[in-house]
């Protein structure tokens, strides 16, 4: 059974991904910031990366609390 615990790891290729804790297989997630958006957040990508991935999972926990109000078509901005 997978563990229920995440981490949020920067790979080694620079990518920021979040996976379980104890699994060195694929991601679940990957963020990956360009050269341009490295430089702009002065190397703080690690930080923004963290309140992407922890809106993401609010926003995952809110989907599966009103699963059953979500209209067929939605319109993604």
């Amino acid at each position: 059974m997978p563990s229920p615990f995440l981490e949020i790891v920067e790979l080694s290729d620079g990518r920021v991904a979040l996976r379980r804790s104890d699994d060195d297989g694929e991601p679940l997630l990957v963020i990956e910031f360009s050269v341009d958006a490295q430089d702009y957040l002065q190397g703080q990508y690690i930080e923004v990366a963290k309140a992407m991935i922890s809106a993401g999972m609010q926003m995952a926990g809110q989907v599966m609390e009103d699963d059953d109000q979500l209209p067929e078509d939605r319109v993604l901005h």
